[in-house]
């Protein structure tokens, strides 16, 4: 699909057609309501200032793709011996930055594909400063973190496996996806640590 990233200006640079900004931009957005959703607002101004000065939820998310993104801190039993209690308390106190993160992580992808630059041929070349490099890696593996939940990605041999679907299958649009963003972040992390 796209050229993928390379190191430039202490920074990354890639090209993307019409077509890839489009569907990296829709999975943004996508991810914006899906972070919204958890929330369990309109994601309004007011609401948002309303969120950061209460408590956050204390319990995991229904939802697959929800309890990727916002897992459970604690999973082991410490010394009183309640890693649910002590998950739920530390939940309580963080999720509503981190959803917030993720959301800014989000919006920052899409404002870079709004404000790429034309080039030959139909590619647009998006060129990212080292702090927008490390919000498109948290986009990226939030995106990558949605579609391996829904398509029960647990282990690279579940994504090999899949890669195997015939083509009529419904989930073979996703696997792709899945693919094109692992590349997507692997060739950001290495542009990433070339800069360095």
């Amino acid at each position: 699909m796209s050229r993928y990233f390379k190191a430039e200006g202490g920074g990354a640079a890639a090209s993307f057609n019409e077509i890839e900004a489009g569907l990296l931009r829709a999975y943004a957005e996508q991810m914006i309501e899906l972070i919204d959703a958890r929330e369990g607002t309109g994601a309004t101004a007011e609401d948002l200032i309303a969120s950061a000065f209460s408590e956050g939820p204390t319990e995991l998310p229904e939802d697959p793709a929800l309890a990727r993104l916002f897992p459970d801190a604690y999973t082991d039993p410490g010394p009183d011996g309640d890693a649910q209690a002590a998950a739920a308390e530390f939940r309580r106190y963080t999720e509503h930055d981190l959803r917030a993160r993720k959301r800014d992580d989000a919006q920052a992808v899409i404002r870079a594909l709004e404000a790429l630059a034309p080039e030959g041929r139909g590619r647009k070349t998006l060129r990212l400063t080292p702090d927008e490099c490390r919000r498109w890696l948290g986009a990226l593996n939030d995106l990558r973190l949605v579609i391996a939940s829904r398509l029960g990605i647990v282990a690279d041999e579940d994504f090999d496996e899949l890669m195997d679907l015939p083509d009529d299958d419904p989930r073979s649009p996703l696997v792709l996806a899945y693919g094109w963003l692992t590349t997507l972040q692997d060739t950001l992390v290495e542009a990433m640590m070339r800069s360095l």
